[in-house]
């Protein structure tokens, strides 16, 4: 692979042929774009998760001095499972001017252009370095990035700006929700179901849980700013799955709630449910034990991920406009790695990408050939800018 040169799309294809949904490893896929970089004499260095099955990577072109860019990209992608494809969504495929396939658009498309331009990289007399910092377990909690973030903050020297690939159509994004999910086990007692003074139905009461996410739901809409730059301005919560129950003439013993929330850069990100537990606690719990003292509630949080506030952030967001061309600076209401790189790293951060955040986790994913292109000029704007004193 010794100094290997591809254009964006024979990278695109190849990165897409991985199947790195969220349950595998990445580790395949890792271990290719180290050998394609260890080809043109780069160095990466891996930051892997517990059990070794998985893995975050950095590499920096360029001198390792301070005041560099860093490109960062997820490589796990969401499942396909169900989706009605009409392509192998492990095959790049073109149609009507769209590269179809799993990742394309969230969010391959961003550090393949980047890789393909390694060569370029490596000619052009860079003064700044660019950085590549690619993680696992995005879509499923952010999980890779904090470790990542963090080894990158004692080991890189400290950047001027971190563009996180995520689709945006090369816009520049400066701000995001936070995002906060939770487990949330109910015990009931098991009864035949026409004994139900004899037993509590865990099923039952998570319905009233359920309940009382929707009231607190409609208080925060009635609250929320009328000049938001969010849509839906305010907070929102989502019951995502309900599971429990064994049969139909049976009071459940157990019912199990995915449940969370998004949550605006102003507001603490734990505030809601550590509302909601006290809840559960205190008002649900006691009306459960009274039926049956067996009766339990338990929480566990299962992800979360900071909102992105726009604060300092500015030269991010002018050096982005600059490579991209885009006068537009907005928001976006689902979460991302941004918060984590910028709390972590304390380096000004913006979200600036190829591809529609629409067709993300859509069944014949597709990114825009011309969307391709774009980036293509982004980064070129970037080697022009880090080659300057």
């Amino acid at each position: 692979m010794a100094g290997e040169i591809v254009n964006s799309v024979e990278m695109l294809r190849r990165l897409v042929a991985f199947d790195t949904t969220s349950r595998n490893s990445n580790l395949a896929l890792i271990e290719y774009v180290q050998g394609y970089l260890e080809g043109h004499g780069i160095d990466s260095k891996l930051v892997p998760n517990e059990d070794g099955t998985k893995a975050n990577m950095f590499a920096t072109v360029g001198p390792n001095v301070k005041d560099g860019v860093v490109l960062s990209g997820h490589t796990d992608v969401v499942p396909v499972d169900g989706q009605p494809w009409v392509t192998d969504p492990w095959t790049l495929t073109l149609k009507d001017g769209k590269y179809h396939g799993r990742g394309t658009c969230d969010m391959k498309a961003f550090y393949a252009i980047a890789l393909a331009m390694v060569p370029e990289f490596k000619k052009a007399k860079l003064k700044r370095p660019i950085h590549f910092a690619l993680s696992y377990d995005e879509e499923i909690g952010c999980f890779g990035a904090h470790s990542l973030a963090a080894a990158m903050a004692t080991e890189v020297p400290r950047p001027r700006a971190i563009i996180i690939g995520e689709p945006t159509m090369m816009t520049v994004v400066h701000a995001h929700k936070g995002s906060q999910s939770y487990v949330t086990r109910f015990t009931g007692f098991e009864a035949h179901s026409s004994m139900t003074h004899l037993g509590v139905s865990a099923i039952h009461f998570a319905g009233e849980f359920v309940h009382y996410l929707n009231q607190v739901q409609e208080e925060l809409e009635a609250a929320a700013p009328k000049n938001s730059e969010f849509m839906p301005a305010a907070a929102t919560f989502n019951v995502g799955t309900i599971i429990g129950g064994t049969a139909g003439n049976i009071l459940a013993r157990e019912c199990e709630v995915l449940w969370g929330y998004r949550e605006l850069p102003t507001r603490p990100i734990e505030e809601l449910g550590e509302r909601a537990k006290k809840w559960l606690a205190e008002e649900l719990l006691p009306k459960m034990k009274a039926k049956h003292p067996a009766a339990a509630i338990a929480t566990e949080l299962r992800a979360s991920t900071p909102a992105f506030s726009p604060k300092g952030n500015d030269e991010a967001k002018t050096l982005a406009g600059s490579w991209s061309g885009s006068n537009t600076v907005g928001s976006v209401v689902y979460a991302t790695e941004a918060g984590i790189f910028r709390k972590t790293m304390g380096v000004p951060t913006v979200l600036c990408g190829p591809g529609d955040i629409a067709q993300a986790h859509q069944p014949n994913e597709f990114l825009l050939a011309s969307q391709i292109e774009a980036c293509e000029g982004f980064m070129k704007r970037m080697v022009e800018w880090a080659c300057r004193e």
